[in-house]
């Protein structure tokens, strides 16, 4: 199982429309797709999406420092060295998206090396995971019939919707409408994407209070110390730490200065491995957990059923699985498919991310 190559190869996909939120907005998929190839034959895959505004990687510097950087020093070794090769990538700092997608890649080859889904090497807790999606930057009436939409489409019936504007009656007034048009058992929760100061966040807070929101996101930047800390205490739903927490030290230092009370973890910069130190922090210590999305195709939302559909504590709330449908194509040849609300993970050995080549050939950018 020794690793004879590692490949990063640029493709871009167009979203069928812009994707905005507080942090930035994208129109294409410009990811990276990973792959580890090994002496036995086997291919490992994973997916790296850049997100500049968020982590300061692109798509040519994910190119550069895993090829440039890791790969001359993985090549030789075998998929199971993950110790190996994590104390090797953690000689770079940063460049979280790099690793995490080198990681997966390497948790998709070790479980088609030994004929197993990679999603039972992890703990096989159940087969699928419930769906939340995403509603972006809308006039309230356009989101209420997206989710609306969505709900008859697909089944959904929990809703992550995209605050962070100003004026912030903007999203006051849209928690209200869909609230209000929406059915009971319908879930809601928000992220800010850092948008808001933690006031404004308190704000927001007392003027939808009785809309049954179940947690707020990254509502400001986890600099703001005092405020945030103010905020996690006066809040009466759990306060989710994202972008200020892409490592387990992160996740640490943030929940141990009550900077959050709870952690969205994201496979796309943590892998599977760090992933799972980051799960056990937070088990242990009590603390609520959500799977993320980083605007993942099917190939990384893959990852993230894989991961979460593993674990009892990440099974537990609806993940952010459908950005997905906002692409105007894929690369996985076979297309996940969102049944009752729910995505499953896929059986055979590996994580299950078989690229169609032709579409690899018709997106990828470095031809």
């Amino acid at each position: 199982m020794k690793i004879i190559a590692v490949e990063a190869i640029p493709y871009a996909i167009p979203y069928t429309h812009p994707l905005k939120f507080a942090s930035g907005s994208v129109e294409s998929a410009e990811h990276i797709l990973i792959r580890i190839w090994t002496e036995d034959g086997i291919v490992g895959t994973a997916d790296a999406p850049p997100r500049p505004y968020t982590y300061g990687e692109t798509q040519i510097s994910i190119k550069n420092v895993v090829e440039e950087i890791f790969a001359p020093q993985i090549v030789g070794l075998t998929v199971f060295d993950r110790g190996a090769i994590h104390a090797i990538m953690r000689r770079t700092i940063h460049n979280q998206v790099a690793k995490g997608a080198v990681d997966i890649a390497l948790w998709d080859a070790a479980g088609k090396y030994m004929d197993m889904p990679v999603h039972s090497l992890l703990g096989g807790w159940t087969s699928s995971l419930r769906v939340s999606h995403m509603l972006g930057f809308k006039p309230a009436e356009e989101l209420l019939d997206e989710a609306q939409r969505f709900g008859e489409e697909y089944g959904i019936t929990t809703f992550k919707l995209k605050v962070g504007r100003r004026p912030i009656d903007l999203d006051i007034d849209a928690v209200h409408v869909l609230r209000d048009g929406l059915d009971d058992h319908v879930e809601i929760y928000l992220d800010a994407n850092r948008g808001w100061t933690a006031n404004e966040a308190l704000e927001v807070l007392r003027r939808t209070e009785g809309t049954g929101l179940t947690l707020l996101e990254e509502p400001c930047d986890a600099k703001e110390m005092m405020s945030r800390r103010r905020l996690v205490e006066k809040a009466a739903i759990p306060i989710v730490g994202d972008e200020s927490v892409p490592t387990a030290g992160d996740a640490s230092r943030e929940l141990l200065s009550g900077g959050c009370n709870a952690i969205c973890i994201k496979t796309a910069r943590s892998g599977f491995t760090e992933a799972t130190e980051i799960l056990g922090l937070c088990t242990g210590l009590g603390v609520d957990v959500t799977m993320g999305n980083q605007i993942d195709t099917q190939v990384g939302s893959l990852a993230t059923v894989t991961f979460g559909a593993a674990h009892e504590a990440t099974a537990r709330r609806a993940a952010e699985l459908s950005n997905f449908l906002d692409m105007e194509d894929d690369l996985l040849a076979e297309p996940l498919k969102i049944v009752d609300g729910r995505i499953s993970a896929r059986p055979e050995p590996g994580v299950g991310a078989h690229i169609d080549e032709e579409k690899l050939a018709k997106y990828r950018s470095d031809n």
